[in-house]
């Protein structure tokens, strides 16, 4: 079972760290303590990956993010515009999984799971949920 939770955004790009919001929406949507979260971004213009969220890293990130896709004459009927938008969605892609280790996300020192905005403002859902792990 996965919970969906709204995550407003503030800018056109950015980058928002989730990592606080996936650990209480665990702790609230199942007793179990191992086993694998994943957390889906329910968007074509938005992504989720981990990122080390040191000062200034988030818009490195943006920045790489732009220069990866070339500006082209893009044929999207709804929006040539965005279409770059949809391209780093997918490149970057739409979730992460994360171990989770005694009801904590086992991650790295460093490490947040985040919500990349490329379309933005507007509210985003992000679906998490947890596979059981037997081991």
């Amino acid at each position: 079972m996965a919970i969906v939770q709204s995550i407003p955004t503030k800018k056109k790009k950015n980058i928002v760290d989730i990592t606080d919001l996936v650990e209480k929406m665990l702790h609230k949507s199942s007793s179990t303590k191992n086993g694998l979260c994943h957390v889906f971004a329910l968007h074509t213009t938005a992504a989720v990956t981990t990122a080390d969220l040191d000062p200034g890293t988030d818009l490195d990130m943006l920045d790489a993010f732009e220069k990866m896709v070339p500006k082209l004459n893009y044929r999207h009927p709804h929006n040539p515009d965005h279409v770059p938008d949809h391209i780093m969605s997918s490149v970057i892609g739409p979730g992460v999984f994360v171990p989770v280790d005694n009801g904590k996300l086992l991650l790295g020192t460093w490490q947040r799971i985040v919500l990349v905005e490329l379309d933005g403002p507007r509210d985003r859902q992000i679906a998490v949920s947890l596979i059981k792990s037997e081991i």
